[in-house]
């Protein structure tokens, strides 16, 4: 047997393939992985299945189709005060993971530093890493998930090249500030470091705050790519379909490394999305939507023993158990989903010490059934 080195000798399967599979395995409800339990709207199903019959089956221009393209910048105009050229600023891609990969593949060379705020999505560290680079964290605390911007500054070298932000944020749902944008553009000035906006959930605010996008502030959107996802807005994170914006000299090398990644994205589905966004007028009501499955959540779950976490957006609801264990989060949340049937996520998972404090992550982009079920499962702890 030949022998290869890993590049991520530390990285195993994720915890969201880990916490999934024993779902099924405990027949339990998944409320790990940020997906949906409901269907996709049927309009937009009929408008793919046209465009198959269409004959839009081959390969898409590698940027996308120009006009989702158009309706993207269109889109992002309307929302944010701010153009992205169609032709030389967006780009089409399998997914929010396929573009943030493809962003820091575009800007980490060997020993670069990347500044990453804790607990944060899994794919952020272990990408910076399989480029050479190396990751600086912030952790961030419950129950607010604060940023110190002070201590941040201090994470900053001559090595920085990447700071990666994500609001709304997943796992904690906490939104950036004003006052943590006038950080960012102060920690940034006159430097060469870049920044990746993981904004997948921006289109899911609650309480009628503002997304902040780094669209909007022309100072950073200058040195960002933007990255987003049509999985979670449209509900089909199967089709792993997003895109990425960025000022066409970054998009330039950026689309250097998409083309050999994935080269193009599912064609008719380009399309379908393109038409369907249209007839809804760039409005998919999102907010509304998913504010009425958190509060839905929110006051079920103070049906149980949890203590629960601000939530200013995504889907993604944070509990406390410290009232209830002082086991490790990784043991309560496999219990859960043995005993009680409910599957969720460690919030230590989130962590590259794996810190532990005492909280757990559950996905409320479900049917109203689905969350009930689910409490009076955990109502029993």
């Amino acid at each position: 047997m030949i022998h290869l080195s890993s590049k991520l000798p530390q990285v195993s399967n994720s915890i969201f393939s880990e916490m999934t599979a024993l779902a099924i395995k405990f027949n339990a409800i998944n409320l790990s992985q940020g997906f949906p339990d409901f269907d996709v709207d049927p309009q937009l199903i009929k408008m793919v299945n046209k465009e198959m019959n269409n004959g839009h089956n081959q390969y898409a221009p590698m940027p996308g189709i120009l006009s989702l393209r158009h309706t993207i910048s269109k889109l992002i105009e309307n929302n944010y005060d701010s153009y992205y050229s169609p032709e030389d600023e967006i780009t089409v891609t399998a997914g929010g993971t396929q573009a943030i990969y493809t962003a820091i593949a575009s800007i980490i060379k060997p020993n670069d530093e990347a500044i990453i705020f804790e607990p944060a999505y899994d794919c952020y560290a272990p990408s910076v890493k399989a480029f050479g680079g190396l990751v600086k964290a912030f952790e961030m605390q419950p129950p607010f998930f604060d940023i110190d911007w002070d201590v941040v500054k201090k994470l900053v070298t001559v090595n920085t090249k990447l700071i990666i932000i994500n609001s709304p944020q997943n796992p904690t749902g906490r939104l950036l500030k004003n006052q943590d944008i006038e950080q960012l553009k102060i920690i940034t000035k006159n430097t060469d470091i870049f920044i990746i906006s993981d904004e997948v959930y921006g289109q899911i605010v609650y309480d009628n705050q503002e997304h902040l996008s780094l669209a909007k502030f022309p100072e950073l959107k200058e040195r960002t790519f933007i990255t987003a996802s049509f999985g979670k807005t449209l509900h089909c994170t199967g089709w792993k379909i997003g895109y990425c914006l960025a000022p066409q000299n970054l998009m330039k090398e950026f689309r250097k490394i998409h083309q050999f990644l994935v080269f193009s994205v599912n064609t008719p589905i380009q399309y379908a999305i393109d038409h369907y966004l249209n007839k809804n007028n760039l409005d998919l009501k999102l907010p509304e939507f998913y504010q009425n499955k958190r509060d839905l959540f929110r006051n079920l779950l103070k049906q149980t023993k949890f203590t629960l976490l601000p939530c200013e957006g995504s889907y993604f609801q944070n509990v406390s158990y410290q009232n209830i264990s002082d086991e490790k989060d990784v043991d309560l949340a496999m219990r859960l989903v043995k005993d009680f049937k409910v599957a969720c996520i460690p919030n230590s998972s989130f962590y590259t010490k794996n810190t532990d404090f005492k909280t757990l992550r559950f996905c409320f982009a479900k049917k109203e059934e689905t969350l009930e079920k689910a409490v009076e499962n955990l109502k029993s702890i």
